[in-house]
C-alpha cells in the first residue's frame, strides 16, 4: 500500500510543480478592448492670438513719455490718448511763431495801406500844399497873360507866373512818384511770403505740440502696450498697438508631414492655459504657402478665424490648438499606446486564449488617446498595452484587464 501511495503522490506532486510553475513564469499583461464608436480625429498644435484689424501706434517725434493714460487690454474708442509726451519748449515755439504771424500781418496791411503812417501823412500834406499853389498860380497866370495882351502887365511878370505854375506840376508829380515807391510790388510781394512762412512755422509748431499727444487710430483693443512712464521714446518707436478683438485670428503652428490633414473650413478649438476649461471655437481660414523654421521644428502657418465673446482672449496670446480634421461613425478603435512598430511593420499583440499573437494592423484617423482599425482586429479582441517587459509572440501570459 505504501508503495502504490507514493506511485500515486509523485505524479500529483510533478503536475502541482508544473501548475505552479507555469502561473509563476507567465508575466501579467494588462489588456484594452477594441471597441466601436464615433471617433474625432484631431491635431494638437499650438499657436498664437493676434487681431484680424489692427494696427500699430508709432510714435512720430521723439520725446520723454510723462503719462500713458489706458492699460494693456483696455479697449479704447478712435481718438483716444494713449500716451502723452513731454513738450518742453514746444509750447514757446508756438508762441514765437503766432508773434511772428502777427509783425507779418501787420507790415502787409501798412503796405497794402499805401506805405509807413508818417510818410505817408507828410505827403499828402505836401500834395494837398501844392495843389492850391498850383491852382492859384494858374489863375494868376491866366490874368496876367489877359492883362499883357492889354499892355497892362509886362512879359517877364507872365513868365515869371508860368514858371511857378511848372514848378507845382512838377513838384505835385515828384510827390506821387514818392508815394506810389511806399507801395511798391516787390515789397507787398516780399510782405506776403514773409507772413505764408509765419504761417507755416505756427502750423509746424502746432503739429509738434499736437504729436506729443498720441492717440488711437481706431477703436479696439490696446495691446503690445510699450510706453511707460518716464521712458524716452525715439521717432517711430512702438506705442502700443490696437486691435479688434470680437473675432481673432490664430495663427496655429502644423508640423510638416501633418499639413495634408488640414484643409479649410476644418473646426478648430482653442484652450488657453490662463483660463482652464474656457475654449474658443473657430474654422481653418487659409492654408500655408510656405514652411518655416519654429526652433527646432519646421512648421506652416495655418490661420484660423475664432470667436472671442467678452473679448476675454487677448491678442499676444500663446494657446493649445486643436484642429478637427475628420469624424468617423462606427469606428473601430484600440488606444494608441497599442499600436507597435517592428521590422515586420505596424501591428498589435492579441490575445489568443492565453498567448500573445503578433497581428499586422491597418490604421486610419486618430483621436488624441485613440486609433481607428481599417483592418487586421475585430470588435471585442483584446490587444496588449505596453509593459515594462518585452513581449513576443506565442508567449504565454497572465492577462489584466482594463
Amino acid at each position: 500500500m505504501k508503495k502504490l501511495l507514493w506511485l500515486l503522490l509523485i505524479p500529483l506532486a510533478a503536475l502541482g510543480w508544473f501548475a505552479y510553475h507555469r502561473n509563476n513564469s507567465a508575466p501579467p499583461v494588462p489588456f484594452a478592448k477594441v471597441l466601436r464608436e464615433t471617433l474625432v480625429s484631431t491635431l494638437p498644435t499650438n499657436g498664437k492670438v493676434e487681431p484680424i484689424e489692427w494696427q500699430a501706434v508709432r510714435t512720430e517725434q521723439a520725446g520723454l513719455v510723462s503719462k500713458v493714460p489706458v492699460q494693456e487690454g483696455q479697449a479704447v474708442s478712435q481718438g483716444t490718448p494713449l500716451a502723452i509726451l513731454s513738450d518742453t519748449g514746444l509750447q514757446a515755439d508756438l508762441d514765437a511763431a503766432e508773434a511772428r504771424v502777427a509783425q507779418a500781418r501787420a507790415d502787409l496791411a501798412t503796405i497794402v495801406a499805401g506805405g509807413k503812417e508818417l510818410e505817408l501823412a507828410a505827403i499828402e500834406s505836401d500834395l494837398a500844399r501844392l495843389n492850391v499853389e498850383k491852382e492859384h498860380d494858374q489863375k494868376e497866370y491866366a490874368s496876367l497873360r489877359r492883362l499883357a495882351d492889354k499892355q497892362a502887365a509886362s512879359m517877364q511878370e507872365v513868365d515869371e507866373m508860368k514858371s511857378k505854375v511848372q514848378a507845382a506840376e512838377m513838384g505835385i508829380e515828384a510827390l506821387n512818384k514818392r508815394r506810389a515807391a511806399l507801395i511798391g510790388r516787390s515789397d507787398k510781394t516780399v510782405a506776403e511770403a514773409r507772413l505764408r512762412d509765419a504761417q507755416a512755422a505756427v502750423e509746424l509748431a502746432k503739429n509738434h505740440l499736437a504729436q506729443t499727444v498720441i492717440h488711437a487710430p481706431i477703436s479696439g483693443v490696446v495691446y503690445n502696450l510699450a510706453a511707460r512712464p518716464g521712458s524716452y521714446l525715439n521717432i517711430g518707436a512702438l506705442v502700443a498697438n490696437v486691435g479688434q478683438t470680437e473675432r481673432l485670428r490664430v495663427r496655429v503652428y502644423v508640423d510638416e508631414p501633418e499639413l495634408g490633414r488640414v484643409h479649410e473650413g476644418q473646426p478648430v478649438t482653442i484652450n488657453w492655459d490662463a483660463l482652464p476649461g474656457r475654449t474658443w471655437e473657430g474654422a481653418v481660414e487659409r492654408k500655408p504657402a510656405n514652411i518655416v523654421a519654429l526652433g527646432s521644428r519646421q512648421v506652416g502657418e495655418v490661420l484660423c478665424t475664432i470667436a472671442n465673446p467678452g473679448r476675454v482672449l487677448l491678442p499676444g496670446t500663446n494657446v493649445d490648438a486643436h484642429v478637427r480634421t475628420a469624424t468617423v461613425t462606427n469606428a473601430l478603435t484600440m488606444p494608441k499606446e497599442c499600436l507597435r512598430r517592428d521590422a515586420n511593420g505596424v501591428g498589435a499583440f492579441v490575445l489568443r486564449g492565453e498567448r500573445l499573437a503578433w497581428q499586422p494592423v491597418s490604421t486610419g484617423a486618430s483621436s488624441l488617446t485613440r486609433v481607428q482599425i481599417v483592418q487586421g482586429l475585430a470588435e471585442g479582441d483584446a490587444v496588449a498595452l505596453p509593459t515594462e517587459e518585452t513581449l513576443h509572440s506565442g508567449e504565454v501570459v497572465t492577462p489584466l484587464r482594463q
